[in-house]
């Protein structure tokens, strides 16, 4: 069976010659074949995106909001079925999967549906016979492009500021996990959505480039890796496109002396090991203060021998696969340089194989201790469950080592001084922040990073804002003056 394209609210079979598989990262096994969408296929999605915008735009944002509820009804209501689509599809714990990643998602799309209608301009008086007026009004055709993790929350994350805030979205998911976001797109039209106001066109690279250098795409919103937000924001400037790039990291998490250890350890496995480390925020430099360094060593991998890895479906499985083939080669490459680098291996480090894991792409929770700022495994963002451990003394110290990165998307700090604890994270150099904590992420919360880990924000009212341009109306009460 070969699954196509979803333009103006039905399938629609590609004009290419070319179609991808969709593989079962657990097992190696092809689910799904995929049309891969050619140029003109996603002319036909904008033009139709275009026409879905000319209906949803006009509608009062509340009319939006009910058809946006609807649609989270119907996602909270097939929230099982979802998830084993997004398992098989990426091969995360099926534990994950039911309560995070559709959840997570209708939330968003919930909030926006709620707080779209308050959206309001401004309006001042300049002087007796003159004012202004404000207005924001939805960009237009906006394209989604979503990254592999967390397929279906990014593409619910993506879409629901967008439409929400009257504009239409062409999405593209990525190709190593084109299936949920399909679901997504039948959901809003059954809830009501007009034909064309989210559309998916599927394939590689190039449909993306489409996409970004398309002059009739007023916004591009992508998650994925740092270089390639790069190039995506080079295609943009061609026809001056707004961008939010929501990027890759190296995020710190620091362990005071003083922090609740049993606490502070769930934390790290949390950054480390949740979604087999394919989180871009996930904390993987652990920085530990010298006093409980050596404990929290010990502890850290008396809980983590306990993880089980298996099949992603079984509900008691805690890690699954890594995404693919190439990703595995990937992060075991970095896993052998840490190894070289002098790091102290303390946990893993192999290739896991069982009989549930034989034909998959799984790897053991790793942790590296005595690690050096330097090293690459360190550096680098490695997307797989490797916990690198370093030692500090002091509090100026660990601040600037942690702040010595490109990236600057997460930060956490785990210490029972409330006034450390914000001093501390007052001079990192990251968007998202947890104090004893680490991964939260409602709704109201704006995501995004410092430096090389983006621009723009995830979530939030600011979010729904950015997918609105401010139209600003002079008025005069009196005659115009003027020297003619």
């Amino acid at each position: 069976m070969i699954e196509h394209l979803y333009i103006h609210g039905a399938y629609l079979k590609s004009n290419s010659s070319e179609t991808f598989e969709s593989i079962n990262p657990a097992n190696g096994q092809v689910i799904a074949l995929i049309d891969q969408a050619s140029e003109s296929d996603v002319e036909v999605a904008i033009k139709s995106a275009e026409k879905g915008f000319a209906v949803w735009s006009k509608m009062k944002a509340v009319e939006r909001g009910r058809i946006l509820l609807k649609a989270v009804s119907i996602l909270r209501e097939r929230n099982n079925e979802l998830a084993a689509l997004e398992v098989a599809d990426c091969g995360k714990p099926l534990q994950e999967a039911n309560c995070v990643d559709i959840h997570s998602g209708a939330d968003v799309i919930e909030y926006y549906a709620g707080i779209a209608p308050g959206l309001q301009g401004a309006q001042q008086d300049l002087k007796s016979s003159t004012f202004y007026i404000s207005k924001r009004e939805p960009l237009g055709v906006c394209a989604g492009i979503g990254a592999w993790n967390y397929p279906i929350q990014i593409a619910c994350w993506k879409s629901a500021a967008c439409l929400a805030a009257g504009n239409s979205m062409v999405f593209k998911p990525s190709e190593e996990t084109p299936l949920s976001v399909l679901k997504l797109a039948e959901i809003y039209t059954e809830a009501g959505m007009p034909p064309g106001v989210f559309n998916v066109v599927q394939g590689d690279y190039r449909v993306g480039q489409y996409l970004t250098r398309h002059p009739r795409v007023a916004k591009i919103s992508f998650t994925g890796e740092s270089g390639t937000g790069k190039k995506i924001m080079a295609d943009a400037a061609g026809s001056l496109k707004e961008v939010t790039l929501e990027l890759g990291g190296k995020s710190p998490l620091i362990i005071f002396n003083d922090a609740d250890i049993d606490n502070a350890i769930s934390g790290a496995l949390l950054a480390n090991f949740y979604t087999q480390g394919e989180v871009c925020t996930n904390g993987t430099r652990v920085f530990v203060q010298s006093g409980i360094y050596d404990k929290f060593i010990e502890k850290v991998c008396q809980r983590s021998k306990k993880i089980k890895l298996g099949d992603p479906m079984d509900l008691d499985t805690q890690m699954g696969a890594l995404i693919s083939s190439k990703h595995l080669d990937k992060v075991m490459d970095y896993i052998d340089k840490a190894k070289k680098s002098g790091a102290r291996l303390v946990l893993g480090g192999n290739r896991h194989k069982s009989k549930e894991t034989e034909n998959g792409f799984f790897v053991e929770p790793t942790i590296f201790a005595d690690c050096k700022d330097d090293s690459e495994h360190v550096t680098d963002e490695i997307f797989g469950p490797v916990m690198s451990i370093l030692r500090f003394d002091d509090e100026a110290e660990v601040i600037g080592r942690a702040n010595d990165t490109k990236f600057g998307l997460a930060a956490g700090v785990f210490t029972q001084n409330i006034n450390r604890a914000h001093r501390v994270i007052n001079q990192l150099e990251a968007g998202i922040c947890w104090i004893n904590s680490w991964g939260d992420s409602p709704a109201e919360m704006p995501v995004g990073g410092y430096k090389e880990s983006g621009i723009g924000r995830e979530n939030g009212p600011e979010t729904l804002k950015s997918y609105t341009q401010i139209k600003s109306i002079f008025v005069r009460l009196d005659d115009v003056e003027s020297p003619y």
